[in-house]
């Protein structure tokens, strides 16, 4: 009779034994089936036969949460998408009003019979039009940078051409300001993996920014490595006016927000967001008063 009892008992212990392997095999398929679920392409609940009843309930209740975190996913995404098309509709509705108000200042700033403190509030005015003009194109620029319909057209690009024709395009405006630019190129001509485009849009924010802080004279050179290019804007900066490096590509940071003169302060996010869509790098540096701006932009075509 014992010996009846002790195998049953033993045969109870392996049937226990059997039963915790079980529930220790599908909650590894559990835990598989979870890991997948973090990855946003993956769209599938668990798929795991369960024969005990309560991991079964565990199962139907993570289901459960993992539709709603899809749903409120594609709401986040849809609210996004919205909003980023609402900024942009408003910024695109704000510019062709901009352009009118900023063509009937210049038709009035003509006339004639206007008085000494009339041409100064016309030009106060013609100055904050041409702000709001900036800002409303910045966030239509962005708008677009950000939509994932936005890709790069990189190709090989004579930079040493398209940075002497910019110089050239902008001479009138840095003469304005009362800068001397120097120039440092190497003697062969340099070609970069960009899209000339985009490429001239960075210069184009970077010379905006220099026209902000820059005191005299500003320093433009090409660095040439082997696989790398670096292009360089140094600036002296008036002192007490050096703005943080390690934020000055970050969305909509100021210097000095009380001074901004109006400004978002997207020049800089833009041409990060700019040298990302081209597979290049942003970076700034400042030593003894003078800002370094750095564009670093790959030569070689990747190898897949």
């Amino acid at each position: 009779m014992e010996g009846y009892l002790l195998i049953f008992f033993i045969f109870i212990c392996l049937l226990l034994i059997a039963y915790i392997l079980a529930i220790k095999v599908q909650i590894r398929f559990i835990c598989r089936d979870l890991k997948q679920n973090l990855d946003p392409s993956y769209d599938r609940q668990l798929s795991v036969a369960l024969f005990d009843k309560s991991l079964n309930s565990l199962a139907v209740a993570i289901n459960h949460i993992l539709d709603d975190q899809r749903r409120l996913k594609r709401e986040v995404v849809r609210s996004e998408n919205n909003l980023k098309q609402s900024v942009s509709d408003i910024a695109h509705d704000l510019r062709t009003p901009m352009t009118v108000i900023k063509g009937n200042l210049q038709m009035l700033s003509q006339e004639e019979h206007i008085s000494e403190h009339g041409r100064e509030y016309l030009t106060i005015c013609r100055e904050k039009a041409d702000k709001l003009k900036e800002m409303a194109d910045a966030f239509f620029e962005l708008t677009i940078l950000e939509s994932s319909d936005v890709s790069a057209e990189i190709q090989q690009v004579n930079l040493t051409k398209v940075l002497m024709q910019f110089l050239a395009d902008s001479e009138a405006t840095i003469r304005l300001h009362g800068l001397e630019p120097q120039i440092v190129f190497p003697e062969k001509t340099v070609y970069i993996r960009a899209d000339e485009h985009m490429l001239t849009r960075m210069l184009e924010n970077v010379l905006n920014n220099i026209l902000k802080y820059a005191q005299g004279t500003f320093r433009l050179e090409i660095q040439q490595g082997e696989e790398e290019c670096t292009v360089s804007f140094s600036n002296p900066v008036r002192e007490g006016e050096m703005p943080d490096t390690q934020m000055m590509f970050e969305r909509s940071y100021r210097a000095d927000a009380s001074r901004s003169g109006g400004s978002a302060g997207l020049g800089l996010f833009i041409v990060r967001l700019l040298a990302e869509r081209q597979n290049a790098k942003v970076e700034a540096e400042s030593e003894r008063g003078v800002l370094t701006l750095n564009m670093k932009f790959t030569t070689k075509r990747s190898i897949q």
